[in-house]
């Protein structure tokens, strides 16, 4: 198990992260969080190398993925780089990358009741105003548990909040900051249920964040 006591802050720089071979020949991966060695819970940064492939295979519970670089594919379609997907319980795919990807993958992570199939290219959906000068885009919601990517302009404070359920962040661009540390792009956070911080940028930032899931 890595990671997997839920009531506990996470915060890696994937930087940092050494890459490790998977199953599949050319398919990298820095792990975040796991609960057993192939299957469960799981939060990783996967890379595919070009032509690298996976069999075809299901994802109990469900897969979610944001696409950072490159190209990934399945029988479905091409998601380029800022693809952002859900595949529920029952879906089945052989993926592979023509000429490689990198991705934020979180497997075995649905609610029961979720059963939603979400392709959003988040390049093209829309930016809606949010608290203050931020953005947001939503991406996915189910009951208490949403997700969405928010847009940060230099510069901008948002107040002291807690979190019911917890909330997870991916920096994808720029540097997110609060009074705990500096979170350069590239960052994965994981805050507990009742955590509360103080956030602020000083350069234009994107993050995605998962609020009420844990």
């Amino acid at each position: 198990m890595l990671n997997m006591d839920l009531s506990q802050r996470v915060v890696i720089n994937t930087a940092d992260l050494e890459w490790q071979n998977s199953p599949a020949a050319g398919v990298l991966r820095k792990r975040l969080a796991r609960e057993e060695a192939e299957r469960g819970h799981a939060t990783s940064i996967v890379k595919y190398q070009a032509g690298a492939k996976f069999n075809a295979h299901p994802h109990p519970l469900g897969e979610e993925i944001l696409v950072l670089d490159g190209v990934f594919s399945d029988e479905t379609g091409d998601y380029p780089a800022g693809t952002y997907l859900r595949n529920p319980e029952g879906f089945v795919h052989a993926p592979f990358s023509v000429e490689g990807c990198t991705l934020l993958v979180k497997l075995h992570q649905f609610q029961p009741t979720d059963s939603q199939q979400v392709a959003i290219n988040t390049n093209e959906a829309q930016w809606l105003p949010g608290h203050g000068q931020l953005q947001v885009m939503p991406l996915h919601q189910h009951g208490t548990e949403s997700t969405a990517l928010v847009k940060w302009p230099a510069g901008t404070h948002f107040q002291p909040h807690r979190h019911f359920g917890g909330e997870e962040i991916y920096v994808i661009s720029g540097e997110f900051i609060d009074e705990l540390g500096r979170y350069p792009a590239g960052t994965w956070i994981r805050s507990p249920h009742l955590s509360q911080h103080n956030p602020y940028v000083e350069q234009d930032t994107v993050i995605l964040v998962k609020v009420g899931h844990l």
